[in-house]
């Protein structure tokens, strides 16, 4: 089955949503981004295609993982394998799932074994907002950029005492609790918060996936606790210091039908900045930063456990950046240095690798026109150099009309198991390199911007897993043979009229690999997500409806392992009880719609949540 498989039949759906309200004036502040261009910016000041996700946001996502509600709000795809604490892959702007940088508070984090960010593990209670940066980010944060970035902010202090609390009761046995503190002065701030959650779950696999197939459930458990602190020293000087740290355990299917995995997985990032402000516009920062992304998974039949199977990797980093304000923009100047480590059960015939970099760039505004300019060049220790650059510019040619275009090239670097996997890694692997380039309409309208980005992103070089015999399907090796075209169309609106409020995202793609014309797999041509809100006196209601095209589910393109397009609806709702105190409800997939997104493995089905929240004022 096909589900809004007609990209026009979305278009006139996406602009009708836009016409059937009238315009209303807006807030003149825009709100501030700092991942598009490594400095502070209003959004309006952007030339790339940023989304933010904000607090209110998150809290009306219970019973989600940070990858759906990434997909719903931010027009990127997913696969997963499972519900929570399941493996899941992100595709931003059709890229691979390697493609996409994950920053926590300025720390990179992810498997250096996969070669990938590490979605899973991430508890939403911790987030206070997430800035999505669509296109070419090489040049500003070097290799795993091509696509773009996600960058998570956690909860932060500020000035008074606003204690929290929430409890969240759901189904499939959904439990959560959540607990925090922020507060201080001018000169100290702080905030503690922690969370415990559990889920007995559903079947993460079913029938098509064969002998891992066991109709049991597959639950997930998860303990957070995040901290930081900012401190000014002095005129002028501040000392800030930040952790996070989530342990979750996971359970899925594997092997035979009494046969399955618990994964131990635990997310640490631990950072410390000081920040010196010279003068008005003139910053340096030092920071120094970890991120563990560690996975331990024990097989086990009921009677007896295999030996367990262990993935440590560690990102060490250090930055410099200074930053002064001139006439024509704010210039930016910067070093880096990434160690990235791996301890594993697994014998990796090099554990380590360092990546030292320099970077440089410029964005300003003046009288309708923006522009940015980076630099960005990376010395790594195994494949040598790498010089990525972007350039981008805008120009607000009526008071509602403007223009914006970019061009970026860009690299990543191949993963310690495509390089070092034992017996079948590739050290003689190159990186992959691409170029992208963007162009994008924008009408300013009273009542919230509507933006159509044309994007065309070539990628050679791309690494791929092959069998050395395919009449076997044995022996798999990594090699540079693949060559993508990843095109498409974007459109996306934002905006309110009194009470209401209305977000949509549209996305027309065409990901192929160019030299067998094969689509890439788990990417749909269209998905739309269409998300509506309104105030009733004491209550808040929205509805969310997310909807995707069919896909192939591998490679080959095969038929038979094709997956339907889907749509589902979201309902949520709630209601200020006192000042203090507020109950939220969510039904999520209200028509409980069957779908995947990987071939073999389930989705969640329909979901009830209530949360009662309290922020003492």
């Amino acid at each position: 089955m096909k589900v809004c498989s007609s990209p026009a039949r979305l278009a006139v759906l996406n602009f009708a949503l836009a016409a059937a309200f009238p315009a209303f004036a807006q807030s003149p502040l825009a709100p501030v981004v700092v991942t598009a261009a490594r400095v502070a910016q209003p959004l309006t000041d952007v030339v790339a295609d940023v989304s933010i996700i904000d607090r209110d946001q998150i809290e009306a996502s219970a019973g989600r993982t940070l990858s759906e509600l990434l997909v719903r709000e931010a027009g990127i795809q997913m696969s997963a394998n499972g519900g929570l604490g399941k493996s899941s892959s992100l595709y931003l702007r059709g890229t691979n799932a390697g493609h996409t940088l994950l920053l926590i508070d300025g720390v990179r984090y992810g498997s250096a074994t996969l070669g990938q960010p590490s979605w899973d593990n991430i508890p939403l209670e911790q987030i206070e907002r997430i800035e999505v940066l669509k296109g070419p980010a090489a040049a500003l944060y070097g290799s795993d950029a091509m696509g773009g970035v996600v960058q998570v902010f956690t909860r932060q202090g500020q000035k008074g005492f606003h204690p929290h609390a929430s409890v969240t009761l759901g189904s499939e046995s959904h439990r959560e609790v959540a607990a925090g503190v922020s507060g201080g002065t001018d000169e100290l701030s702080y905030a503690l918060g922690a969370s415990s959650l559990t889920e007995k779950g559903f079947s993460a696999t079913n029938l098509k996936a064969g002998s891992s197939y066991h109709p049991d459930r597959d639950g997930f458990d998860q303990d957070s606790v995040n901290g930081s602190v900012a401190w000014r020293l002095a005129p002028g000087w501040r000392l800030t210091a930040h952790a996070l740290q989530a342990n979750g355990v996971s359970r899925s299917d594997k092997g035979d039908s009494s046969f399955d995995v618990r994964t131990e997985s635990t997310t640490q990032v631990l950072g410390a900045g000081l920040e010196h402000q010279w003068s008005e516009g003139v910053r340096t920062t030092l920071k120094l930063a970890r991120g563990e992304d560690r996975a331990t998974s024990f097989g086990t039949d009921r009677v007896n456990s295999t030996a367990a199977t262990r993935y440590d990797t560690e990102r060490t980093q250090t930055t410099l950046q200074h930053e002064w304000a001139t006439a024509i923009g704010t210039w930016m100047l910067g070093a880096e240095s990434v160690k990235e480590s791996v301890s594993s059960t697994v014998a990796y015939d090099v554990s380590d690798r360092r990546t030292n970099s320099l970077f440089a760039g410029l964005n300003g505004q003046k009288q309708g026109h923006l522009w940015q300019f980076n630099l960005h060049h990376d010395d790594n220790s195994q494949f040598g150099s790498a010089d990525t650059g972007y350039l981008g510019y805008g120009y607000q040619f009526t008071s509602d009309w403007a223009l914006h275009g970019g061009y970026g090239t860009t690299f990543k670097a191949p993963s310690f198991n495509d390089l070092y996997w034992p017996a079948a890694g590739n050290p003689l692997l190159q990186p992959e390199k691409g170029h992208s380039k963007e162009l994008a309409l924008v009408y300013k309208s009273a009542v919230g911007p509507v933006k159509l980005t044309r994007f065309d992103n070539r990628i050679d070089n791309l690494i791929a897993w092959a069998p050395v015999s395919p009449a076997l399907d044995a022996d798999w090796i990594p090699s540079n043979v693949e060559q993508a075209r990843i095109k498409g169309w974007s459109l996306g609106y934002e905006g309110g009229a009194g009470l209401w409020s209305w977000q949509t995202q549209l996305e027309l793609l065409d990901a192929k690999d160019e030299k067998t014309g094969l689509k890439l797999p788990q990417r749909a041509d269209t998905q739309l997500s269409a998300s509506l809100r309104r105030e009733v006196a004491d209550w808040k209601l929205g509805a969310h409806w997310l909807a995707a095209s069919d896909r192939f589910g591998d490679k080959g393109n095969t038929e038979a392992k094709r997956l339907a397009g889907y749509g589902t609806l979201d309902l949520s709702a709630e209601h200020a009880l006192t000042q203090d105190w507020r109950i939220q409800f969510r039904l999520n997939n209200l028509t409980d719609k069957s779908y995947e997104t990987v071939y073999g493995y389930n989705q969640p089905g329909r979901a009830a949540y209530v949360t009662l929240r309290w922020q003492g004022r």
